[in-house]
């Protein structure tokens, strides 16, 4: 009785340490959505304050598209931004921002500084489209198809070794299809 006494917690230790080994091998970006495959949620976002323009759920209908949630208080918005401004540039592929729990001017004054990758800006200050969405954080980016469905969620900054290995091709096959 003893000995099964003094094993206890060795094999305590085995199993919680088995279950933190299988955590490290999980992608901590992979946050699962409920939306994969479905249409995205209808909304008509205004324009942030200082621009003319905001967009609605229907203008992401017709090609594929990348519907990316951002703000300027957000650390991981500033590493991604660069790529995404490069994405633009080269005009790879429509992107439409959603600028989120910002307040006003800061958003408009953030893209001005560093340049705006957006077709469109779309303000969500009270944070009900990102709830539909599922977003549980900033910077988080939509892959939409042709007919407006969500196809893939990347909840991490966009960098170009993940467009080129994942995105990238995906958009692609989506192209075609």
């Amino acid at each position: 009785m003893n000995r099964l006494l003094l094993l206890l917690p060795v094999l305590l230790f085995l199993v919680v340490g088995a279950f933190f080994a299988w955590g490290l091998t999980r992608d901590p970006s992979a946050i699962p959505s409920q939306l994969i495959d479905k249409p995205l949620p209808q909304f008509d976002l205004p324009a942030i304050e200082g621009m003319d323009e905001g967009f609605s759920s229907e203008e992401l209908k017709g090609e594929v598209t990348l519907l990316n949630v951002f703000a300027s208080w957000c650390v991981s918005c500033h590493i991604e931004h660069p790529f995404l401004m490069q994405l633009a540039e080269d005009d790879v592929i429509k992107i439409y921002g959603l600028n989120w729990k910002e307040k006003p001017g800061e958003g408009k004054a953030w893209l001005d500084r560093l340049g705006n990758p957006y077709t469109r800006v779309g303000d969500d200050q009270a944070g009900r489209v990102a709830i539909d969405l599922g977003v549980t954080g900033a910077p988080e980016t939509f892959v939409i198809d042709k007919q407006g469905r969500v196809r893939y969620r990347v909840a991490m900054p966009i960098t170009e070794p993940y467009w080129n290995e994942t995105l990238a091709p995906m958009i692609e096959e989506l192209r075609r299809q």
